[in-house]
């Protein structure tokens, strides 16, 4: 029995998120079709964490067993052959059998991108959140870093049907290692590595964001907000559309 890792991009925007969910296309229901017809196994990979409907990855990681004898090369080939073009495999290696996408995770990094010009051409729009109203991004930029350190993301988090279950640890704390923002061109870009994220997490972050950018909150309120460890307290959650799972370290 082989253990793999693969490294996968996806689009998200047709796909109605990572998770296997019945009469609904998938991440994971569309890769683990793919490896079946290979290898003709039934698998299912774990991914490192669930992307939401509609959110995309540069560089996803998932985990399966498997008793085929395929090269990891010549599967990266052959899984590229069968998927859509908006899932793409870039890596697949032989990993040591405890190694698990999720559970050995130590770090993810997600950035999510806001497009700041009047018009948002329509190559872009499943791939940012359009916003071209005025926002004081100085102020957006000072209180990122007040969500830095080892918090309870309470305030953050969507309610998950699937918490309490061995997928998710029940505890709401976590460490966020660097929360930024910073403006290219026409793009404002948030972007946070943390040792994991809760259900909307980031979505949340940026939507609170959002407000003090509009002058509905102050800097100071996101220290407030987290302390309040109450969802009602902070931002409505952002579009999907703009966010990206950029990394996933070990």
């Amino acid at each position: 029995m082989r253990n793999l890792k693969l490294t996968v991009a996806y689009d998200g925007s047709d796909f109605s998120g990572w998770q296997v969910q019945p009469d609904a296309a998938t991440i994971q229901g569309t890769l683990a079709s793919a490896i079946g017809r290979l290898t003709g196994e039934k698998v299912r990979p774990q991914g490192s964490g669930r992307t939401d409907a509609g959110v995309h990855a540069l560089a996803q990681v998932a985990t399966f067993a498997t008793e085929s004898p395929i090269p990891a090369e010549n599967l990266v080939i052959a899984l590229n052959d069968i998927l859509p073009a908006s899932i793409r495999v870039l890596q697949v290696t032989e990993v040591p059998v405890e190694f698990h996408a999720r559970k050995s995770a130590r770090a993810k990094t997600y950035r999510y991108r806001i497009y700041r010009a009047a018009i948002c051409p329509p190559f872009l729009a499943h791939y940012v959140w359009h916003y071209p109203y005025p926002l004081d991004e100085d102020a957006m930029q000072q209180a990122a870093p007040l969500v830095v350190g080892e918090h309870d993301f309470t305030s953050f988090a969507a309610v998950d049907p699937e918490r309490g279950s061995e997928e998710e640890p029940v505890s709401n704390v976590r460490r966020v290692f660097a929360s930024t923002w910073e403006r290219k061109e026409d793009e404002l870009i948030y972007a946070v590595r943390g040792s994991g994220f809760l259900h909307h997490m980031v979505r949340n972050l940026v939507g609170t964001f959002i407000l003090v950018g509009k002058g509905t909150l102050k800097v100071e309120d996101v220290s407030r907000i987290l302390e309040a460890r109450s969802r009602a307290a902070a931002g409505a959650t952002a579009p999907a559309g703009g966010l990206y799972l950029v990394g996933v370290e070990y």
